[in-house]
């Protein structure tokens, strides 16, 4: 890759963090207008590591639990895509090996929301294998533990269901 698709892709990430912030700050409709936008210019052959974060974060701005799944799955098949490219890059290898417990988890709970309890099972088991990625250190800015106790309320939330 040249220093000006480097320099490119890093103003997309940008971007797509950009979008992320207003995603926080509870702006759902403007973040899924510039995921939409970013979407369209990255396209479904763009950057795997790109498609994924930025389907993974468009999945949180969905109102209906159909197209939320839509979005989860595409995070999800970017990540394998790159998992899968004999040339990806080692650190983009180990960007999508720390997410996907976090996208087994959302997969998990897209299938609780679509009342479909033993998809979500397999998702949850998938992200609880995933998990030992994590560091378990505390060295993880909690990121770790806070995906091990989402799975922990969603495995309760699957007894009762």
């Amino acid at each position: 890759m040249t220093e000006q698709q480097e320099a490119s892709q890093d103003v997309v990430m940008t971007r797509i963090g950009q979008a992320i912030m207003l995603l926080h700050g509870g702006d759902r409709e403007e973040a899924r207008n510039r995921f939409g936008t970013l979407w369209a210019e990255i396209g479904e052959g763009g950057d795997a590591l790109r498609r994924c974060t930025l389907a993974h974060y468009m999945a949180d701005t969905q109102d209906d639990p159909g197209d939320e799944l839509l979005w989860d799955l595409r995070a999800l098949s970017a990540a394998e895509a790159l998992m899968g490219e004999r040339v990806a890059r080692h650190r983009d290898v180990l960007a999508v090996r720390a997410l996907y417990p976090s996208l087994h988890l959302s997969l998990a709970a897209d299938y609780v929301k679509l009342r479909r309890p033993a998809a979500a099972r397999i998702h949850l088991d998938q992200a609880r294998e995933a998990s030992g990625a994590l560091a378990a250190d505390g060295r993880d800015d909690g990121y770790g533990g806070g995906v091990r106790a989402a799975i922990g309320r969603l495995e309760q939330r699957l007894r009762e269901f």
